[in-house]
């Protein structure tokens, strides 16, 4: 217990004694370090977030931003993190802090420390670039400024901030446009800034973790193998990656566990390979580690899913996707987790593993029930399998009262193969609309080998109405919910006809 400590604002603290359930918020507040607020202990508000020093590809550093109130504080261990006091001080502000102070960007001040971190994480992007240089980059011309360059939408400022980074970040008092303004004018760090420094060295390495306090244990195991050998053995264990659903039942619910097991760590759970067999005709795969963050996800992939790229940025905050994991949303069994309708549309399977071995489930034989699935006590999802190619005609509809940062109450994914007008191939997932997610196998039966016309759609249409058993709750009725399976496939038709018209001028 002695050697379990973590680094906060460049001092190691020890963190024997500490409560096994015990979140990072909690603890840091308990050690004199208040600066981090805790507001929704759910994920939702940001006033929590601090930077956490995560690998890169190249073998340096970047400072991501996560929700304290969410991270286990022994998922900390060996590991660095800078909250808003470690930033600057009252007689040295940090370049975030004093813009934010010079745009008048905090009142109350309840959330500016999270908002502070969340802005260094963009203020120290390797790849943030200025719209001189953004330009330079692509080849556009000034004048083509607005259409080509990223910099110039309503969502990047001029000097390339990322206005998304602050997602998850809520305030209630000063209003968002100072917020922004102070994050549209900040510069770049200098080369004598110890937080840039920082970012040329390696990050923390995982450490093998074994805390046990009050009858309660917390595990980070060294290995795959000796984590499925607790799994077979313990049969009480917890598996948590992100923690971002476990975080939550923590501190609302008041959930404890005898054993949390921590596999966010594993390299074998942090992959991603795309296997395209190209000589054989027989296509390939994608295989996505069930552990690594939906940030990275997004990130690696640059976009090579065009149905998870319309997905992840729905996906709840950038401060959510930067902990949360595909394998912990299919974990859950959620009837309305984000993931499975896209992955279902995309044919996903799921690898499961354990001390006997692998097998792999397609997705849509995965879940059992409300919130049960095949997945045996004592196996873990290691990875998650998309096969190739993709479908041509992919988009994923999220309905909720929030554009972003919020729970759906409907998601439908559709994955077309429409050849010389006529659909070849329609896998559609569900979300919200029954005990489990489902694919929609009698709307795809009516669409395949049928012409894609307004009379298809329409019929098609009614036949997904009735796709499932939607129910009424507090986000929206079961009449709202096949409203919403009724119009989904006409947005698609009225989004393809569209698409059509602009490519053929």
């Amino acid at each position: 217990m002695t050697d379990i400590a973590v680094t906060v604002n460049g001092q190691r603290r020890d963190l024997a004694g500490t409560p096994a359930h015990a979140t990072a918020l909690d603890w840091l507040r308990d050690t004199g370090l208040s600066g981090s607020k805790e507001g929704c202990a759910e994920g939702e508000c940001g006033a929590c977030a601090m930077l956490l020093a995560t690998p890169t590809t190249d073998g340096g550093t970047a400072w991501t931003p996560v929700n304290a109130c969410l991270v286990p504080v022994y998922a900390l261990d060996g590991q660095e993190v800078v909250t808003a006091e470690g930033l600057g001080s009252v007689d040295d502000l940090h370049p975030v802090q004093a813009k934010l102070a010079e745009a008048g960007g905090s009142q109350c001040g309840y959330c500016t420390p999270g908002f502070a971190c969340s802005m260094a994480g963009e203020y120290y992007r390797a790849d943030r670039a200025p719209a001189a240089e953004a330009l330079e980059d692509s080849g556009a011309t000034t004048g083509a400024a607005t259409d080509s360059c990223p910099v110039h939408d309503p969502e990047h400022g001029p000097n390339g901030f990322d206005l998304h980074a602050l997602s998850g970040n809520l305030c209630r008092c000063t209003g968002y446009r100072p917020i922004r303004d102070a994050a549209y004018t900040l510069g770049s760090p200098e080369a004598g800034d110890p937080l840039q420094q920082r970012l040329g060295q390696p990050a923390p390495a995982p450490v093998a973790t074994d805390a046990e306090v009050g009858g309660a244990r917390f595990v980070r195991p060294s290995t795959l193998d000796e984590a499925l050998r607790i799994l077979h053995d313990e049969k009480d264990a917890l598996l948590v990656a992100g923690s971002t659903d476990w975080g939550v039942e923590v501190n609302i619910r008041g959930r404890r566990a005898p054993l949390v097991v921590a596999i966010e760590q594993l390299p074998e759970l942090r992959t991603l390979t795309i296997a395209e067999d190209l000589d054989s005709g027989a296509g390939g795969c994608v295989e996505i580690g069930a552990a690594l963050p939906l940030s990275e996800v997004e990130k690696r992939l640059d976009g090579r899913i065009p149905l998870l790229a319309q997905l992840l940025p729905q996906f709840a905050s950038r401060l959510i996707r930067n902990r949360a994991t595909i394998g912990g949303n299919l974990g859950t069994g959620s009837p309305i987790g984000d993931t499975p309708p896209a992955l279902l549309a995309l044919r996903a399977s799921v690898v499961l593993a354990s001390v006997d071995g692998e097998r792999e489930v397609e997705l849509a034989e995965y879940f059992t029930g409300y919130r049960q699935t095949v997945k045996r006590p004592d196996e873990l999802i290691k990875a998650i399998r998309i096969p190739l190619p993709l479908a041509t005609t992919t988009a994923f509809h999220k309905i909720a009262k929030r554009r972003f940062d919020d729970i759906s109450s409907v998601a439908v994914a559709f994955a077309l193969d429409i050849d010389a007008g006529v659909v070849t191939g329609a896998t559609i997932g569900l979300g919200g609309v029954a005990a489990t997610p489902l694919r929609a196998r009698a709307t795809e039966e009516a669409l395949v080998g049928k012409p894609w016309n307004i009379a298809t759609v329409k019929a098609a249409a009614e036949i997904l109405r009735g796709e499932g058993t939607p129910m009424s709750d507090h986000r929206a009725s079961s009449e709202y919910r096949s409203l919403m399976l009724n119009t989904a496939l006409l947005k698609l038709y009225s989004q393809t006809t569209l698409e059509s018209k602009e490519v053929s001028a």
